[in-house]
């Protein structure tokens, strides 16, 4: 069975996400850049492993987060998404997209029975890393 491994991202709608960004920067000190900024944690089974975790504002009129009406989505971390989307749709949770591949990753989109719009990524960490390399807060957990 495919699982969640933990949490990808947050994302929300701000009036003004720039200055929001640059509020986080000066005032909590978050090195945030045009995306926002990434948290780098290590994965707790494989403990030399990088994991992270995105923080970003997005515009109040962006349609990323269609078709649901809320103002933020989560996005979370699953270890086969091909595997994951098939018990998803045996299960007949709405699926909004197909999944896309990039380099750093897999994603697709789904919605939850609250209408809440939920990312899933299968990332490539070491595709992944170079894009936040040096940018990135680190947690200790």
């Amino acid at each position: 069975m495919a699982k969640i491994l933990g949490i990808g991202g947050v994302f929300f709608k701000s009036t003004n996400p720039d200055a929001l960004k640059s509020w986080y920067k000066t005032t909590l000190g978050l090195n945030t850049d045009a995306y926002g900024t990434n948290f780098v944690w290590r994965n707790p089974v494989n403990p030399d492993q990088k994991n992270f975790t995105q923080w970003s504002p997005f515009k109040q009129d962006t349609d990323y987060f269609l078709p649901s009406k809320k103002d933020f989505m989560v996005n979370y971390i699953v270890d086969d998404l091909v595997a994951f989307k098939n018990e998803l749709l045996e299960k007949g949770v709405q699926i909004i997209d197909e999944i896309a591949e990039y380099e750093y990753g897999k994603f697709l989109h789904i919605m939850d029975s609250d209408g809440n719009a939920i990312e899933l990524w299968q990332p490539v960490w070491s595709e992944y890393e170079p894009l936040v390399n040096g940018q990135t807060p680190t947690l200790t957990l």
